[in-house]
């Protein structure tokens, strides 16, 4: 359960606030930012994840100033560690409304990807989202200061 004020909360977002998700997959696409971007890459991922019989990876999402990690929730393995410089854009589906997902751009191959992820709750997806653009104005802020000096 998140307290009312979460929102306000920057403690808990500097040490990472997890969220427990099922990763739906990724597609890639052409534009680092937008909602009809996103809506069509998250309609993409749905079809494909629901042509799929397989179940679905649970993670363990961490937001942090850093970044958002992904870990395995049942082997406690690391997946992936996206730096928040990397990540272009974050939203949650308004028709999907219970599907978060991110662009970020690829460290191997330098191309855009959105992730998408389904949560139990609309809620929650739409937690993740804030979490995610608080965690992008801690980081421009941290930035901010230490560059403030030069």
């Amino acid at each position: 359960e998140l307290p009312e004020t979460w929102a306000d909360m920057q403690e808990p977002l500097l040490e990472g606030m997890c969220f427990t998700l099922k990763y739906l997959g990724m597609t890639l696409v052409e534009k680092p930012k937008g909602e009809d971007m996103a809506a069509a890459a998250i309609r993409r991922i749905v079809a494909t994840a629901r042509a799929g019989a397989r179940k679905f990876q649970k993670v363990i999402l961490t937001v942090s100033p850093r970044g958002i990690s992904l870990q395995d929730a049942d082997t406690k393995e690391m997946v992936e560690n996206i730096s928040i410089y990397r990540i272009s854009y974050c939203t949650t589906d308004k028709l999907q409304n219970k599907v978060f997902a991110y662009v970020a751009q690829s460290q191997e191959s330098g191309a855009l990807e959105c992730h998408a992820f389904l949560s139990p709750k609309k809620k929650i997806a739409q937690a993740v989202t804030l979490t995610v653009a608080q965690a992008f104005q801690m980081a421009l802020d941290l930035w901010e200061a230490t560059h403030a000096g030069r």
